[in-house]
């Protein structure tokens, strides 16, 4: 269809399916799907051991939560098929753009856990290089990172770049004005974008249904000229599926598309969240038997990929990743006070550097007990 000097799709072409892609159901049985091959088993392997690590790390942080060497963690469990495959769907080159509870697709994608978790912690800087590891900084405020996304790409294009870019958020960030700002623009600039909204049902109290009136969010992508999918979000298998058929599109120069992952969270918005007053537990309980790790445990066991011997060795591993997240986590900083200054100009100026030997002095003082 032409419109004006714009080419754009048909709009049936642009609507998601009635129902989430499946591949692999929830008692671990293989469903074909004409659209989406089902992933190679090594791959499904590799992405089961990331599941494995992903679960530990999430239980790992949750303790350290309770003994207060996290500030704070908002825990992904039970949508760590979501944060694995994320990950796993992008080539080196790629660039991710995560939410702040997306800390287990930032270690997928390669950050150590130390450096990924310093945020949570309360340090004063984002822990690792974003250009080391083409991730950007874990946003805490909603889908201002889909802007930065946006951009990226935008740049990307401009510089002739071999570049794709993920942009996450969750179902609360959909109702947010960025949103609406990065997807119009990356549909109109017809830019290598990958949309994954995570929609686990709830942002912080508040149920989707109180958040949109649309079929799913992603239908809201043929607004914008975009194609939409919905995801089964606790299917590994369709979600690496679904997300690297879009990451694909954008390579070949087909524009951005959006991907709703239906997935759902098991425990509170963070531990300072009190999810029993807004949500009843016969409703999570629900949601145990649809766990992503139980499902593609029972897959690989059927098609003889995964034994016991396999299983121990993932487990070991992630035990391994979980202990060296508590050394560095239990582990005392000492702060250096000059960072409060150190890093607000590029060349101190009189009035800074007055302060700052003023707060050496009051340091002085208190070290040498003067009055």
């Amino acid at each position: 269809m032409i419109t004006g000097d714009t080419v754009t799709a048909p709009a049936e072409t642009l609507l998601p399916r009635d129902e989430p892609v499946r591949l692999i159901d929830p008692s671990g049985t293989l469903r074909d799907d004409a659209e989406y091959p089902t992933p190679d088993v090594a791959d499904l392997l590799a992405a089961h051991a990331a599941l494995v690590t992903g679960r530990r790390i999430n239980e790992q942080c949750f303790a350290l939560v309770r003994q207060g060497r996290l500030a704070v963690y908002p825990s992904s469990h039970g949508q760590e098929a979501c944060q694995v495959a994320a990950a796993l769907a992008l080539a080196d080159g790629d660039w991710m753009f995560p939410t702040y509870r997306d800390s287990v697709s930032v270690i997928t994608r390669g950050v150590s856990p130390a450096e990924a978790l310093v945020l949570l912690r309360g340090d004063w800087h984002g822990g690792y290089d974003p250009h080391e590891y083409r991730v950007a900084p874990q946003a805490t405020p909603l889908a201002t990172q889909l802007l930065h996304a946006v951009g990226r790409a935008h740049a990307a294009t401009l510089q002739g770049e071999d570049m794709v870019v993920l942009a996450m958020c969750g179902d609360g960030a959909t109702s947010e004005g960025d949103f609406h700002e990065a997807l119009n623009f990356a549909a109109v600039f017809h830019l290598p974008v990958v949309f994954f909204v995570q929609n686990n049902e709830f942002a912080i109290s508040v149920p989707l249904s109180r958040q949109t009136a649309a079929p799913s969010l992603a239908h809201k992508a043929i607004g914008y000229g975009m194609p939409g999918e919905r995801v089964d979000g606790n299917d590994v298998a369709a979600v690496l599926a679904v997300l690297r058929s879009a990451v694909s599109r954008a390579r070949d120069g087909g524009g951005p598309t959006l991907v709703e992952a239906h997935t759902y969270r098991m425990l509170a918005h963070t531990n300072a969240d009190d999810d029993t007053r807004y949500r009843e537990r016969s409703e999570v309980a629900a949601w145990v038997e649809r766990d992503p790790l139980l499902r593609s445990r029972a897959y690989l066991r059927e098609v003889g990929a995964l034994d016991d011997v396999t299983e121990e060795r993932f487990t070991a591993d992630a035990e391994r990743v979980a202990a060296a997240l508590r050394d560095a986590m239990n582990a005392e900083v000492e702060p250096d006070p000059e960072d409060l200054f150190r890093f607000v100009y590029a060349e101190r100026p009189q009035h800074l550097q007055r302060q700052w030997m003023g707060l050496q002095d009051e340091i002085r003082r208190d070290t040498e007990g003067v009055e």
